[in-house]
């Protein structure tokens, strides 16, 4: 019996586990470059064999094997040794100086080996390569799926290529150079760079990890769902707040609960909201088009601005079965959420993982979030990866010479 099977997002062919490695076949054809590409691969596990595996204590059992039941990989030795996940889940009990009604939780990713959520889903492509010997890996990145690959690889011993947009983030592009990978800068957009990419992978050989396009890429982010469900002592939020791009962080909360649904270990779908930058919301604002329509995208949020969200259809269709719901932000919201974040809690976030807070607190200000429910926000990546973005709400105060000189 095979440990799982792949299903087409869009015209539901079964492939077995090793049938295939990216898209569906029969749909990929019909992909053209203007519209998101149809194909994104979903992978399905056998939850009744594992219940009947695991008669008592489910999902503990689950939890001591390292979720390995619930994963594309065969040896859970063939992951990194760097410490990937089980980050910090921080409850908050004010909003600056207000108590709060509601419990909110912070899911701190930025704790990860190369300080971003990406490194869930680069863990699981690299140990996946290096189950089936492969030893490069290619990726476009505006900087942290890049920096995150790099890291993981060079912890594993694989070569990296990571295309990026010239205008990504300086210290992104630091990141991946210091890990030793192959850097390929793209005169043009993220969304080049993603097309560049895959076009390097069939000509050269190279195993893709490119969202969506890989489908364990899912998978690997699914595992922050088991972590938040296990840090609320087993139990499910009522709303978890996830900054949105391309659709594959929003995709893989929502596949993480729906195994723990399929599992019975929880009744329902937490509701999930997806935010996104208000110049850069082609997921969202497409949600209910018949024609995708697509915008230029231009957010500070570098690493949530997307022209064409490669996993728009997954992330549709989950958003709309399970009643999800969508927030806007502006820039200046993004940016002073990442101030206050990091002056009444310490944690130092990126403009795209500041995203998710700011989308609660525009909520909780609306009076949309429930008296004593419990809320989780995703915080992304550090703040640290991008440092001209917040140098606006900042200021370094000149040089003393003598203490009289000091204001405090």
């Amino acid at each position: 019996m095979t440990k799982f099977h792949f299903e087409c997002t869009d015209c539901k062919t079964l492939y077995k586990e090793h049938e295939t490695m990216y898209l569906c076949p029969k749909c990929e054809i019909k992909n053209t470059p203007e519209n998101p590409p149809l194909g994104v691969l979903k992978t399905i596990y056998n939850y009744s064999a594992i219940k009947q595996k695991y008669p008592k204590n489910l999902f503990q059992k689950i939890k001591e094997n390292n979720y390995l039941d619930l994963l594309p990989i065969q040896n859970i030795e063939n992951q990194s040794n760097l410490k990937i996940g089980k980050t910090p889940l921080i409850q908050l009990k004010k909003l600056g100086k207000h108590e709060l009604i509601f419990k909110l939780y912070l899911k701190d990713d930025s704790q990860n080996p190369t300080y971003s959520f990406k490194d869930r889903a680069s863990g699981l492509v690299s140990a996946y390569a290096k189950e089936n010997n492969i030893t490069t890996i290619v990726a476009a990145s505006t900087g942290n799926a890049g920096s995150s690959l790099a890291g993981i690889c060079a912890s594993q011993e694989q070569k990296a290529i990571i295309f990026v947009p010239e205008s990504a983030p300086k210290a992104k592009l630091t990141q991946i150079v210091m890990y030793g990978a192959q850097i390929v800068p793209v005169a043009g957009t993220y969304d080049m760079a993603f097309d560049l990419s895959i076009e390097a992978s069939k000509k050269f050989g190279w195993y893709n990890r490119n969202t969506a396009y890989n489908p364990l890429t899912i998978e690997g982010k699914k595992t922050v769902a088991y972590e938040i469900y296990e840090q609320l002592n087993q139990q499910s939020p009522d709303n978890v707040f996830v900054p949105v791009g391309d659709g594959v962080i929003i995709s893989g909360v929502y596949k993480g609960f729906e195994d723990l649904l399929h599992l019975g270990l929880i009744e329902k779908m937490p509701t999930i909201y997806a935010v996104q930058a208000e110049n850069s919301s082609n997921l969202i604002d497409n949600l209910t088009n018949e024609k995708f329509i697509s915008k230029p995208s231009k957010t500070i949020a570098d690493s949530i601005s997307v022209d064409i969200p490669r996993n728009f259809y997954m992330a549709k269709k989950y958003l709309l079965t399970y009643s999800g719901k969508t927030v806007k932000i502006s820039d200046e919201e993004i940016i002073m959420a990442s101030k206050f974040l990091s002056m009444h809690t310490g944690l130092f976030s990126e403009p795209a993982s500041a995203t998710a807070y700011a989308g609660m607190y525009k909520m909780a200000i609306l009076g949309r979030i429930l008296k004593d429910s419990k809320n989780v926000v995703l915080l992304t990546g550090s703040g640290l990866k991008d440092l001209n973005a917040v140098q606006s709400v900042i200021e370094i105060p000149k040089s003393i010479k003598k203490i009289d000189d000091l204001v405090v």
